[in-house]
């Protein structure tokens, strides 16, 4: 056997592994010896056939096993022999391979790249303050109450905080916006809908929430929309102002329930003081999970800035390919259409593959350190991963790991991933904290 390397850039090579007339014609004469075994040939027992009868009887079958053999040997071999770190084959040139000749396989192959880590102890990482302010639990507590709230007809204008029911029909430059929305009517007309006054969530109609103060049950108004130049909902409306007559049916005020007895019953408290404590404790809890989040982000972001290395075009491909169909399935389920994603299907691209790398290079990074640090994955990180995922999916844990056991492949990515998870916690262990000052 010869091995020849040939460098195509820094992550990439081509192999062209040469098997010699021997080592071809052993890999012949081991298929055709198993498939002989199982063979049944009229007047001959299970494998008592002549070797030439059973070739020319499975002659499509034993071509077939015969090339896999020979490639996959010269895979194995020109792999050890080269000892390149490969991450992934990416084409096989096989050539002529038929017993009595030498074969020459080509095998171009992606290899994990060399470099030297970055520091990545003691990385600093800023966070916010973890106890929950007086103002935040406050905050917490008017939440409940909104939630609980009863809303009631009020025979008044409306002002901050109100619902407003009313119907509204819409023209651009004059014309009927039924004629340029398409499918989406709702854009256009709507016999009734309901809108918070200056609500802190933006409505269907962008702005007009703002222009419901004051207006009571029967006012007519005519309201100017300016839609923003990124409307996705509805591109024919992108950057573009559209007139909307309205008129108000009925002004409803929200009412808050007391803070007695029922309301702290119903928040599993026993009075005020008690649910404070409550809310604190989650509060704190909460911070806790998005500092330890944010901590995990700047030290990704700053291992990434410090290491300079190429990344494996063939990763670049499969991981752009998950960020498109994640980013597109996302927007597909809050209404942009399809439409939009080709008329910027260049920035997509070029977007997915910026994150597809830097996702790649923590990734890489994230392994060399688990590799220089010893961190491994054992059966309980496993276990506890198995016991995480089915409670998030409702699952019972044995259903969820016999179903894992049925993909390879699956197994080792959730194990690489529990990995990448370790060596990132081991990373925030080792990191330099310091606290943001508190906003007042």
């Amino acid at each position: 056997m010869n091995v020849q390397i040939t460098d195509i850039n820094e992550t990439r090579k081509t192999l062209t592994v040469t098997l010699d007339k021997g080592e071809v014609d052993t890999e012949y004469q081991t298929v055709l010896g198993e498939i002989a075994k199982q063979a049944s040939l009229p007047g001959f027992r299970p494998g008592k056939a002549p070797a030439a009868m059973v070739a020319k009887r499975y002659g499509k079958e034993l071509k077939e096993e015969f090339k896999t053999k020979v490639i996959g040997k010269a895979y194995r071999d020109g792999l050890e022999q080269s000892k390149l770190d490969v991450i992934s084959l990416v084409e096989v040139e096989e050539g002529t391979i038929e017993s009595g000749l030498s074969a020459a396989i080509k095998l171009t192959v992606d290899v994990r790249p060399n470099f030297t880590l970055p520091e990545y102890t003691g990385i600093e990482t800023e966070i916010q303050p973890g106890e929950a302010t007086e103002t935040e639990v406050d905050a917490a507590i008017e939440a409940l109450r909104a939630e609980r709230a009863d809303f009631n007809v009020a025979d008044r204008a409306a002002a901050k905080g109100d619902y407003v029911r009313f119907s509204y029909a819409g023209t651009l430059d004059g014309k009927p916006l039924a004629e340029v929305v398409g499918d989406k009517a709702i854009y256009a007309s709507a016999p009734q809908t309901w809108e918070e006054v200056e609500g802190a969530n933006e409505g269907l109609l962008p702005g007009v929430s703002k222009q419901l103060d004051g207006l009571k049950a029967g006012d007519k108004k005519t309201v100017a929309v300016a839609f923003p130049a990124d409307f996705a909902a509805v591109p024919a409306l992108a950057g573009k102002s559209a007139e909307y007559a309205i008129e108000v049916q009925e002004v409803r005020e929200r009412v808050l329930p007391p803070m007695d007895e029922a309301f702290f019953k119903a928040n599993q408290a026993d009075d005020l003081d008690g649910l404070k404590g409550r809310i604190r404790t989650n509060l704190k809890m909460r911070k806790e999970q998005e500092n330890r989040s944010a901590q995990r982000r700047q030290i990704t972001d700053a291992l990434v800035a410090k290491a300079s290395f190429p990344v494996p075009d063939s990763l670049i491909a499969s991981e752009r390919d998950g960020v498109l169909r994640q980013f597109i399935e996302e927007n597909m389920r809050r209404g942009v259409p399809q439409e939009q994603f080709e008329q910027n299907k260049k920035q997509l691209y070029d977007s997915a593959s910026q994150a597809a790398v830097a996702r790649i290079k923590v990734q890489l990074i994230l392994a060399k350190i688990a590799e220089a640090e010893k961190i491994t994955v054992n059966e309980k990180d496993f276990n506890n991963w198995l016991m995480r995922e089915a409670m998030r999916n409702g699952q019972r844990p044995d259903k969820l790991a016999k179903d894992l056991s049925k993909d390879r492949d699956q197994v080792r990515a959730v194990q690489q991933q529990i990995m990448f998870d370790k060596a990132l916690d081991f990373l925030v262990s080792k990191a330099t904290v310091k606290t943001a000052k508190a906003i007042a």
